[in-house]
């Protein structure tokens, strides 16, 4: 609901003060149901289904964002397109709200605050559990504390995996988030001709790459595949950076291919998460990862263009390949392989 009033809102903001808070705002509603929603996904799929479905949630992301993309480099931005097409974010948040009704609350939330009976239907209804099992599975959930702590999630046994959280989420986002805002002064440093149309070609790439990337990390494993990808998009970068001299057609192909593998490597920042965390520690660990790698999109997009205006293209592909090799050597020293781990609520599926 947030979104969707501070998206449609944005139609009158006639003021860079007032769009500001309208965009904090929706913002806020963002981040929140970046924790939310592998978190409650995560909670009412199967195991075996779970890599894909999450997986699911970065391709539609990807729709979104190739979209809006297209949007603003062809439809002529003026007064009244500009106020149009911001205010357009309100249709896809209204189509989510729709979804969502009715949908039920994870079933550890009210068992955990006493409300057993409650828990109980919602495990019988949505997850087919006999009345024994919801009632095992209710006594389990109302021995947890009703609120995990953050220091949870770093006490031992669980600092390994948030630390490696932290590290590949945080290393993979900032590249990303910074190379696709400033896509035309990247192309345009390059001296890219026709940047429009391999600014569309690069989109197209995004969300073909996606879509491909899911069965992998649904077949791979999440280690291999986290691993995998990181050394391919680390070499891309540092490919850039060699032949930034050379021509444009040299680099293209890099970039097409670095395009490629992040769309499908970006799908396991919706599944890693979730299963690095047991039920109790999930929805605040979820949220901790998408904060702290919220901060380094952030510092990467702040960094980018100063760093293409001082240093140029070459260096700034090679500052942007030591982050992801540092991704590759901490998913090398200590990602998990989460990808058979069952869950409580696999257990009951």
């Amino acid at each position: 609901m947030l979104i969707a009033v501070a998206s449609a809102a944005q139609f009158w903001a006639h003021s860079p003060l007032v769009l500001f808070l309208l965009r904090l705002a929706i913002g806020f509603g963002l981040g929140a149901d970046y924790a939310v929603g592998p978190t409650l996904l995560s909670e009412f799929v199967p195991g075996r289904l779970r890599g894909v479905l999450l997986g699911s949630l970065t391709v539609l992301w990807t729709v979104g964002y190739v979209l809006a993309n297209i949007l603003g480099t062809y439809i002529p931005i003026n007064g009244t397109t500009a106020y149009w097409l911001l205010a357009s974010g309100a249709l896809p948040a209204l189509l989510v709200l729709l979804l969502r009704i009715g949908i039920p609350e994870s079933p550890s939330w009210p068992a955990a605050r006493g409300r057993a009976a409650e828990a109980a239907r919602i495990r019988r209804t949505y997850l087919g559990q006999s009345e024994t099992t919801a009632a095992d599975a209710e006594a389990a959930a109302a021995a947890q504390p009703p609120a995990a702590r953050y220091r949870e999630l770093f006490a031992r046994g669980q600092a390994a995996k948030t630390w490696f959280g932290v590290i590949f989420y945080s290393a993979q986002v900032l590249p990303y988030f910074a190379i696709y805002t400033f896509m035309p002064q990247i192309l345009a440093t390059l001296n890219v001709s026709d940047a429009d149309t391999q600014n569309l070609v690069l989109n197209l790439a995004l969300l073909l790459g996606g879509v491909i990337g899911l069965w992998p990390v649904q077949r791979l494993g999440r280690r291999p595949f986290t691993i995998g990808t990181f050394a391919i998009l680390t070499l891309c970068l540092g490919a850039m950076a060699v032949l930034s001299d050379g021509s444009s057609g040299a680099l293209m192909a890099p970039f097409l291919i670095y395009t490629f593998v992040m769309a499908g490597a970006s799908t396991i920042t919706q599944v890693y998460p979730a299963e690095l965390f047991p039920t109790a520690l999930r929805g605040s660990g979820v949220g901790f990862l998408n904060g702290t790698s919220r901060v380094a999109s952030a510092i990467g997009t702040f960094v980018l263009p100063v760093s293409l205006s001082h240093f140029g293209a070459g260096w700034s592909m090679g500052w942007m390949a030591l982050v992801l090799l540092l991704g590759t050597v901490v998913s090398l020293a200590w990602a998990p392989e989460t990808r058979d781990t069952l869950t409580a609520e696999d257990l009951h599926h």
